[in-house]
């Protein structure tokens, strides 16, 4: 149970480190200086997904998460288990990342709704106030002369 939990977990860091290098404003100065998506760096650190396979390629041996085991012996066995396992973190993480959109862009959209109940709010404001101002300058002015 306890390498299920790393498993997740460590699919987890690198969905999160791969998202807010790639995405987040934070990190887009890195990016604009590699050339954006112009340049092969710059598209490695553009793309989450690509750039996730490079982070679970680090992450993998540094936490000794190797859910995968091979018959193969020797550091061709090694090589392979450190592949196959970085690459099944990467798709787990891929997995996340599809949630991870479906939360955010759900935050987003009340976001919008709120901003556009604030603009309508905000609307009405402005025209009740020039209503009133209308009202308390009809008021003030002098009756018309009678015919």
């Amino acid at each position: 149970m306890g390498t299920l939990f790393q498993l997740f977990a460590v699919s987890a860091v690198v969905m999160g480190v791969s998202q807010t290098i790639a995405r987040e404003r934070i990190f887009a100065s890195l990016r604009e200086r590699l050339g954006g998506k112009d340049t092969w760096w710059g598209y490695l650190v553009s793309c989450p997904y690509c750039l996730s396979h490079y982070v679970a390629f680090v992450l993998v041996p540094l936490t000794g998460t190797y859910p995968i085991d091979v018959v193969v012996g020797g550091w061709p066995g090694l090589v392979l288990r450190w592949l196959l396992s970085a690459l099944l973190v990467t798709v787990i993480a891929a997995f996340y990342r599809v949630i991870f959109w479906f939360v955010d862009e759900s935050q987003g959209l009340v976001k919008r709704r709120q901003r556009t109940e604030e603009e309508e709010v905000a609307t009405k404001r402005l025209v009740r106030r020039q209503v009133e101002q209308r009202v308390s300058a009809d008021e003030d002015s002098p009756p018309p002369p009678p015919h």
